[in-house]
């Protein structure tokens, strides 16, 4: 694998839609055009901001968050969502948290197999996929010439932003070569799959490619047939085992990856988005599985990739929501005191990058 994009060549954070991070890829459909420069709800801005304040002060030293859940995932989750705020991420105010956060999942890299991982007992494919989705929005955008130069860095020497999204790349397609289905589970050399894994890891993936790094085409396309197998009659896509079933979270994940690979035409994605618009339209039953947060998150992305006028009439919903569940110190959580949730760091980060599609920093998404 070799990283093709020159260092001098800025990118767009791919964090606009959770995430977030696959609007970048602009996908092509007939359509209405979003535009550039839409206003963002007063409503949003300000919850997006006390999130980050709660973020901004729960940080810890080494650059990671350890509420609840910990790991390079946890900890790119939260890079995700500093990024998707909009400012300037080398000279605005959240520079030196987005710089300590990359240290610290760099840090964590197995420089031999690229698996990214904290050491402290919560590592596993998932949290190796979000970790590389967050590098991949990294990449080109945070200048990273004197990431391990600043006094904050202790004196430690690392790899780049590019070379550590190389190896966490080679560790994911590693890990589906050698797995019979082409997805991933929890473990890099599972022999099984699941749609939630697989679609944190091949989100990741694809933004890799997306920021320049050679990905193989036999591996994405191996992973969206393993979703076509878990693709239900009526569009629900099953969690692992069989098609269908699942929850609204991994079929929403099921649309969302679609769109992302190019794969708007195939049936699956069709019936999956027609499923997943229904579901969304009852608001009684879209916010209730467990863990919402997470489902919220794909969920705006999904839709926002699959039907834009649907994403509205859903989102409306979502910020009414979230304005009655977040704490007063910024924070979130799952079921706001009734438990299904993963912590302060990953719901709020969840929930805040469910609102960043509302920010569309790209001039246009093509539909």
């Amino acid at each position: 694998m070799a990283a093709t994009r020159t260092r001098s060549r800025p990118w767009p954070a791919l964090t606009t839609v959770s995430m977030l991070v696959m609007l970048v890829m602009a996908v092509r459909a007939e359509g209405p055009l979003v535009r550039y420069g839409d206003p963002v709800p007063r409503d949003v801005r300000e919850m997006y901001d006390a999130g980050l304040r709660y973020l901004l002060k729960t940080q810890d030293d080494s650059g990671g968050w350890k509420d609840g859940q910990a790991g390079p995932g946890v900890t790119g989750m939260a890079v995700m969502t500093l990024l998707a705020s909009g400012e300037d991420p080398n000279h605005g105010p959240y520079r030196t948290a987005i710089r300590k956060a990359l240290r610290s999942m760099i840090s964590g890299q197995n420089p031999d197999t690229g698996f990214l991982a904290s050491g402290q007992g919560h590592d596993s494919m998932y949290q190796h996929g979000f970790g590389m989705l967050a590098l991949a929005e990294a990449y080109g955008t945070v200048d990273d010439r004197t990431l391990w130069s600043e006094a904050a860095a202790g004196g430690q020497q690392g790899r780049s932003i590019g070379q550590s999204l190389e190896l966490a790349a080679r560790c994911a397609v590693t890990s589906a070569k050698n797995n019979p289905l082409g997805g991933w589970r929890y473990s890099a050399d599972a022999k099984d799959a699941d749609t939630s894994v697989s679609g944190a890891v091949l989100m990741g993936l694809l933004a890799a490619r997306n920021a320049g790094i050679e990905v193989p085409d036999e591996t994405i396309d191996r992973a969206i047939k393993y979703f076509t197998t878990m693709t239900g009659p009526n569009g629900q896509l099953g969690y692992s085992g069989g098609a269908g079933g699942g929850s609204d979270a991994v079929t929403s994940i099921g649309v969302l990856v679609y769109a992302i690979a190019g794969q708007k035409g195939l049936p699956q994605y069709t019936k999956a988005l027609a499923y997943l618009k229904g579901r969304s339209a009852i608001r009684e039953q879209a916010g209730m599985e467990g863990y919402p947060t997470y489902t919220r998150y794909y969920r705006a992305q999904a839709l926002f990739q699959g039907d834009v006028d649907a994403w509205e009439q859903w989102n409306a919903g979502l910020v009414r929501e979230l304005k009655t569940m977040q704490a007063k110190d910024g924070s979130f959580s799952g079921f706001a005191g009734r438990g299904g949730g993963f912590g302060g760091t990953v719901d709020t980060s969840l929930a805040l990058l469910s609102l960043a599609v509302n920010y569309k920093f790209l001039p246009v998404y093509e539909r």
